[in-house]
């Protein structure tokens, strides 16, 4: 299952090439059987003004791993993953370290899942509560 687990991880890493997840520096680094979990530091590349952790940076980070989740957990060989919906709740903000994101799914229907992505700091403090929706279009 290692080898299975490292080779999904590299896969999804090397995907974010040129991408809005490189620019942020997300990074996938666990996957389970119905989750994903991915990290992102926190530095002024992501702040808002005020210097602390932007939503924005953090509904980037929910999607990215919540989208990244269903690809992986669909044929995504067959099918596009679109996100419909994003709802989060910012309950604790951060200045610097990084943040974890943790996609689980809720629902896996066979055109839309229900993604909840809880983010949190190195000390596993709740940063954001997140829930996401996705639809698999098939690939013809």
């Amino acid at each position: 299952m290692d080898d299975l687990k490292q080779k999904i991880l590299k896969v999804c890493n090397e995907a974010t090439k040129n991408t809005l997840m490189e620019t942020l520096q997300i990074e996938y680094i666990d996957v389970g059987e119905n989750y994903l979990v991915g990290k992102m530091p926190v530095n002024p590349r992501v702040h808002q003004p005020d210097g602390v952790l932007h939503g924005g940076a953090s509904v980037a980070l929910a999607e990215s791993i919540g989208s990244t989740a269903s690809y992986i957990f669909l044929d995504g060989q067959n099918f596009f993953v679109r996100g419909i919906e994003i709802a989060a709740n910012h309950v604790k903000s951060i200045r610097e370290g990084e943040v974890f994101a943790r996609a689980t799914i809720i629902h896996k229907g066979r055109t839309t899942q229900l993604w909840d992505i809880k983010i949190t700091d190195s000390d596993d403090q709740l940063i954001s509560s997140c829930k996401l929706t996705t639809m698999s279009l098939p690939k013809k």
